[in-house]
């Protein structure tokens, strides 16, 4: 009950190189606890002496070279034959290598966020109900809808004009299902009026476990070419025409 160690058992001793004859009768909180987590763990330690227990509370430990181990620990009081509490037990789990992945991850997904924001290509995402959950800076500077009035709302009723939806509803349609679209052309109106056509490559978008999630739909900008294409066949037409009357 005076916070000294009375256990420390043989994975401890591996995990931390702290022998048991170097742990028992010291104060477990001033000499094996850094000193910014020194108040929260005598918070869990006071709480399961009045016999309130405490699930997964992640801190860290350092072993006796000074290497970091992060810890998910289940703090549980301990009582004697007449139900008095005698201490706290500790059971613990080593997570270090859970959080190194973790860690890895968040930055992988901070990486890929960044690219999305700042690509020179409008990209656009949406879950399984069509709700649209990205909406890049090009996008925004590109249709004049800012993220935040984007986020949320259906795709293609808010965004797609109605003699397109039909056909768009069914490109993401394939996604969530797992076939990727290529090379879609997809007409959009921006908010102030200007009606653009982008290239679209529609893919799935899954979750750790594989499961399609939603869609991510990157475009690029054919607006001009399609202007000049057009031009070009309509001249082309035109000289159809005339060879074929002269």
């Amino acid at each position: 009950t005076q916070g000294k160690v009375t256990e420390w058992n043989a994975k401890a001793s591996s995990l931390l190189e702290f022998t048991k004859k170097e742990t028992i009768g010291k104060n477990l909180v001033a000499n094996f606890i850094t000193e910014e987590f020194r108040d929260s763990v005598n918070e869990v330690l006071s709480a399961a002496l009045k016999g309130k227990e405490t699930a997964n509370f992640e801190f860290p430990l350092f072993t006796k070279s000074g290497e970091r181990r992060d810890i998910l620990l289940n703090a549980t009081t301990r009582r004697g034959p007449d139900g008095e509490i005698t201490g706290v037990i500790g059971v613990g789990q080593d997570i270090t290598q859970i959080r190194e992945i973790t860690s890895e991850q968040m930055r992988i997904a901070d990486d890929l966020s960044r690219l999305i924001e700042s690509a020179n290509a409008p990209i656009f995402g949406v879950d399984v109900n069509g709700l649209v959950t990205e909406w890049n800076r090009k996008s925004a500077d590109m249709l004049g809808y800012a993220k935040g009035e984007t986020l949320g709302k259906n795709f293609v009723s808010n965004f797609i004009q109605p003699e397109d939806r039909d056909s768009v509803q069914n490109v993401l349609k394939k996604a969530l299902t797992g076939e990727e679209t290529a090379n879609y052309e997809l007409p959009l109106i921006a908010k102030y009026g200007k009606r653009y056509t982008v290239l679209l490559n529609a893919t799935p978008r899954r979750d750790g476990k594989g499961h399609v999630v939603g869609v991510v739909g990157v475009g690029q900008d054919i607006t001009e070419l399609d202007k000049v294409m057009g031009e070009s066949k309509r001249v082309a037409d035109d000289l159809t025409r005339l060879i074929e009357t002269a």
